[in-house]
């Protein structure tokens, strides 16, 4: 919404659930939510295998422990913190602090620019070692899910970029005071009273008006008159 606090409506307003999954915000956490499961489902399920000479269960990536460590960790993660922004974006409406409410998206942001690094650093980490892995029966029959986790990292980088950038609009966006009801801000001690109309701005010519009461009061008795010297 546009003009919004920090890109949502007024303060304990409605929300409406068909408008809330076609954000694009939202429809990007859950496209990196399902990117995410590929990525460290795939090395769970398939990225172990045993080679030739021991019957061990080794890493796919040329035996690399931390590759596949790295991913599973990234992969379980992101699936987590997508599925809290999701909650807190469901409920971001009803956050009446503009503070919270800034927390909530510098946090967003912060988050989503950081994981944004950790995927790229993840798909340079897993491609550098599934290039050196040796053919084996092992990595031939794990292929599939090796490449499939490269792939889906490298477009994980794409969906969290896209959320950082949502982000950084929600922050510019910043507050807007109308939104609120002005009973929530406490009055200034220091504002002075407001002034009176001017009307129609031509000041009258008239300085005093007259009184109410025409009649003049005759300040003499009845019967007495002022002698005359």
């Amino acid at each position: 919404m546009e003009g919004a606090s920090f890109g949502a409506g007024r303060a304990g307003g409605a929300l409406d659930p068909l408008e809330f999954l076609r954000r694009p915000q939202t429809l990007l956490r859950l496209v990196s939510a399902i990117f995410s499961i590929i990525v460290f489902g795939s090395i769970i399920n398939e990225g172990y295998v045993n080679t030739e000479k021991s019957p061990i269960l080794r890493c796919i990536y040329n035996g690399h422990e931390g590759a596949c460590n790295y991913g599973v960790a990234i992969g379980l993660i992101a699936f987590l913190a997508c599925c809290l922004f999701l909650a807190v974006d469901l409920h971001f409406q009803q956050i009446s602090s503009v503070k919270d409410r800034k927390r909530v998206v510098l946090l967003d942001l912060g988050f989503s620019g950081f994981w944004s690094f950790f995927w790229f650093v993840g798909f340079c980490f897993l491609a550098n070692q599934w290039q050196r892995t040796p053919p084996s029966k092992g990595a031939t029959q794990g292929g599939d899910a090796a490449r499939a986790a490269i792939a889906f990292s490298f477009f994980s980088i794409i969906s969290w970029v896209g959320l950082t950038v949502k982000a950084l609009q929600r922050y510019r966006l910043g507050t807007d005071m109308s939104l609120f009801a002005t009973d929530q801000f406490p009055p200034d001690p220091n504002a002075g009273y407001p002034g009176y109309p001017t009307g129609s701005g031509v000041e009258s010519t008239e300085t005093y008006q007259s009184p109410p009461f025409t009649e003049t009061l005759n300040t003499s008795p009845k019967g007495y008159q002022v002698p005359a010297y």
